[in-house]
């Protein structure tokens, strides 16, 4: 059973032969899939499956999943199918790159929730004069359309890449994309200037706090950053400038489900609290947990956090000291130590 319901929706024409059946089909590219797709049209064709968040990754790689963690760079794709996302701009360049990899004969379907702009991205595609047929199925959407006759799409594409601050590098599907979580920037002005030893950023994005860090101790030995999005830890190797001496270390990484093998004088986290659209304050009590067990004994914890997030109990009831550093209408910076 898929716990996707809009595995379904993308599947649908394929297996109601509305795109003409799959005969022939020898290589398909799944995009944005976070399950193996229970597809017995396609048994015989070789499927790759594009998964850069790091726990849908290594749960696709667990069933045998053929899975790489970024679109490649060159294929000769029969089908490309894109299980749509949140991101507008991250849609979008997900189709282009389709488009680049399919063969001439080449389809891509593309599908996914009503809330996930998949009715408006076909709209877009049909306005730019791209045949693209659609369909309907458990209050999502599903289009599809040849690679040939669509070369229009790449007009559609919003510029993929930001720099924010004239400095860091961020794409759309990464947190807090094209601007400084407020969150973080907060955090960030509470940093202590004399951090020493190993420090670690936990949940760390595109690298905005690490860089912090890194600027304001001179003191710290090594930095190491911790972050589940493929592209973002990818993003941070080029935000996060390393002080001569500093050795910084990047770690695409599942903090709940995979161990943390180093131990670290200090840790800071703008921890996720939801992995959909649902809150789950229990992920950030799970990864104040981890934290705690990759501190060396009077480590410190610096961490951010929604105001209404319960984690004061969390952190007292491993931690010998927690303070609240400041508060404002959103946010809190927390300091806890082992």
């Amino acid at each position: 059973m898929n716990t996707d319901p809009q595995i379904d929706t993308l599947l649908y024409p394929l297996r109601s032969e509305m795109t003409g059946g799959v005969t022939g089909w020898q290589s398909v590219l799944c995009v944005g899939v976070a399950e193996p797709l229970p597809i017995d049209e396609l048994i015989g064709a070789e499927i790759t499956y594009v998964q850069g968040f790091r726990p849908d990754f290594l749960k696709l790689q667990r069933s045998g999943c053929d899975v790489v963690p970024k679109v490649p760079d060159r294929g000769d794709f029969d089908a490309v199918l894109v299980r749509l996302g949140r991101h507008r701009g991250q849609n979008e360049a997900w189709l282009v790159e389709a488009r680049n990899l399919v063969n001439e004969d080449g389809l891509i379907l593309a599908g996914g929730g009503k809330t996930d702009g998949a009715v408006s991205l076909r709209k877009r595609i049909a306005k730019a004069g791209i045949a693209v047929d659609h369909a309907s199925l458990n209050h999502g959407a599903v289009f599809w359309f040849k690679a040939a006759g669509s070369a229009a799409l790449s007009d559609l594409v919003s510029p993929s890449v930001t720099t924010v601050e004239g400095r860091f590098v961020t794409a759309p599907g990464m947190f807090s994309h094209g601007k400084i979580d407020e969150g973080s920037r907060l955090l960030a002005q509470y940093l202590p200037d004399d951090l020493t030893g190993d420090i670690a950023d936990f949940c760390a994005g595109w690298g905005y706090l690490s860089a912090q860090v890194a600027e304001r101790s001179s003191c710290i030995d090594s930095l190491h950053l911790y972050e589940a999005d493929y592209a973002s830890i990818e993003a941070a190797k080029s935000n996060v400038q390393a002080s001569e001496g500093l050795q910084t270390e990047f770690f695409w990484h599942d903090l709940v489900n995979e161990p943390v093998n180093h131990r670290y004088n200090a840790i800071v986290m703008n921890p996720p609290f939801h992995t959909g659209r649902k809150a789950e304050p229990e992920l950030g009590i799970r990864l104040i947990e981890v934290a705690y067990d990759a501190l060396e004994n009077k480590g410190q914890l610096l961490l951010v956090a929604n105001l209404q997030l319960p984690y004061e109990n969390a952190l007292k009831s491993k931690f010998r000291n927690v303070e609240t550093v400041v508060e404002d209408v959103r946010y809190k910076v927390l300091k806890a130590t082992r």
